[in-house]
């Protein structure tokens, strides 16, 4: 017999090149992909083995690395289908001093809304970016956004502070003339009023001008007139009653109401019976549940956060709209195993931890959520949770059971180190025969290798070894001819255990656009490049 220490299988996989974060050998991501993950996925906020700082000092970093155009086109996928908030911005700030004609076709498209445009000049402001000051170009863009929006719109939008609008049109000075020439009086006295400077009340939009006369008449505790049209945390500071509550709650978007349901039980709004069924008649509407652009963690989160009391319907219409906000899963021929991590650092928050604004959902919730989201589009596929080694389901998962009820379950398995060679081992044990793998994890393998004590502080010298996932994914595939391996990381970091080829694809981000992006890559329809070929594929135009 051959001799096996010299005749042993020739893996595909190529040795590691640089250790994670954890520790653990890994392969690190090109500067186009490690942009791209930090996008999708960054929310500069502590994460399990980065600092804030450290992800915003990464991605300074690697948008030195590329293209301006690639940072442009991550830019719009990251707002657009990545729904990302800080980032996107980022990433515009950092364009205004790079290519301004690229900044200019960006800017309307990331910047879309009044919470945008105080991140961008917040940005821009913190000198994080390599300015201070707006300049030119982006002083252009941001006055370009105030004339493309009608003075009603700016006042809606005219929430939040530090920097507050104010600060903004101080900063901008969006000018209220027309194309003519002509001044246009209800802006000039909509500018005036939001910097607290004089101006002709007579000549405000009407909904300021009511707004303002009901903040008198509380202000005297006068009773009587209908509540302004407005924002409703225009409101909150005013002695409102159940009544007015209940009138605020109707108005209300899908964002809003899931944001508010245990303010709005706080504030007797649920004693109505009527508005019980009115808000989860509005929370399960597939159409608001879409338009909405709601992450399913987020109504993951909403869910969880339900105070003891909320009404049964409530939490119900959530775990619909989970359903749908999922609904684009795709289905898959042939063997699948999905495979998610519940190993210690999937326990830390999904989007990081920041203080007083920490999401109680925890990676280990949404790649739970993910999960069974797969299952239940594809009821024949076997879920195999890990961590140092393979985690049993005590009683398996049933997919027809609500999206909710699976990933809660498997949220509460124990959990222990992170080995993510730990599924494909288990399979190539059992010689199993598949098609698919898909692992949810923020891909920090430590436990089924140690570090080299001669690498470099810096990661150089990983040795001359593959990771053990890699090797593993090469003992299936070649059993497998055929199969892919899909790897979804939840976390901003730069490197993964296996490395992108025809038979791998690593994706990042917690939106729904991830299933698309592995309906593609699994139907054969994207190229090697993959995730960085879809952001690629981004029309500015």
């Amino acid at each position: 017999m051959a001799h096996k220490s010299l005749f042993k299988f020739a893996t595909i996989s190529k040795s590691a090149t640089t250790f994670n974060e954890a520790g653990g050998r890994a392969y690190a991501f090109s500067p186009e992909h490690a942009l791209a993950q930090y996008t999708a996925t960054g929310t500069m906020n502590h994460t399990f083995y980065a600092t804030a700082l450290d992800q915003l000092q990464t991605v300074l970093a690697l948008s030195e690395k590329v293209s301006p155009l690639f940072l442009a086109k991550t830019a719009v996928y990251a707002r657009e289908k990545g729904f990302m908030k800080d980032m996107p911005a980022l990433l515009t700030a950092l364009l205004s001093r790079k290519d301004t004609r690229l900044f200019a076709q960006v800017f309307p498209r990331t910047i879309d809304n009044g919470k945008m445009l105080r991140n961008f000049v917040q940005i821009v402001r913190s000198g994080a970016t390599g300015r201070k000051s707006l300049g030119t170009a982006p002083k252009r863009a941001a006055r370009a956004w105030f004339d493309t929006r009608s003075p009603q719109t700016i006042f809606r939008q005219s929430l939040g502070s530090e920097p507050s609008m104010k600060d903004v049109i101080k900063l901008v000075r969006p000018s209220p003339k027309k194309e003519d020439g002509q001044t246009d009086a209800m802006r000039q006295a909509l500018y005036g009023y939001l910097i607290d400077k004089e101006h002709v009340a007579a000549d405000l939009p009407d909904i300021v001008q009511v707004f303002e006369a009901y903040k008198a008449r509380a202000a005297g505790a006068e009773q009587g007139g209908s509540l302004p049209d407005v924002p409703f945390e225009m409101l909150t500071a005013l002695p409102l009653t159940a009544a007015e509550w209940t009138e605020i709650a109707k108005r209300m978007s899908f964002t809003q109401l899931r944001m508010n349901l245990n303010t709005l039980l706080r504030h007797g709004v649920f004693a109505d019976a009527e508005m019980v069924e009115h808000v989860a008649r509005q929370l399960r509407d597939p159409e608001l549940v879409r338009r909405s652009r709601t992450m399913p963690y987020q109504l993951m989160n909403a869910w969880k956060a339900q105070n003891a009391d909320m009404p049964k319907q409530i939490g119900l219409a959530l775990q619909a709209a989970m359903e749908i906000a999922t609904e684009n899963v795709p289905t898959f021929e042939g063997r699948i195993y999905i495979c998610p991590d519940v190993s210690g650092s999937m326990h830390s928050s999904v989007t990081g931890y920041r203080k007083g604004a920490t999401s109680a959902v925890r990676c280990l919730d949404v790649a739970a959520l993910v999960s069974a989201a797969f299952i239940r589009r594809n009821p024949t596929a076997e879920v195999i949770p890990f961590s140092d080694d393979v985690v049993k389901l005590p009683h398996g998962l049933n997919p027809l059971d609500s999206i909710a009820t699976n990933a809660q379950l498997l949220a509460s398995l124990p959990s222990g180190g992170t080995a993510c060679c730990a599924p494909l081992r288990a399979l190539n044990q059992a010689h199993a025969r598949g098609d698919l793998v898909i692992y949810i994890s923020d891909n920090m393998s430590w436990a089924d290798f140690a570090r080299s004590p001669s690498a470099g502080s810096h990661g150089v010298g990983a040795g001359t070894r593959p990771t053990v996932m890699a090797e593993e994914w090469d003992l299936f595939s070649r059993r497998n001819p055929g199969a892919k391996l899909v790897l979804i990381d939840l976390q901003p970091y730069s490197s993964t255990q296996v490395q992108d080829r025809a038979d791998v694809l690593n994706v990042g981000g917690f939106s729904d656009s991830v299933f698309d992006i592995v309906s593609l890559f699994a139907k054969g329809n994207l190229d090697a490049a993959h995730w960085v070929g879809a952001i690629e594929a981004v029309s500015l135009t």
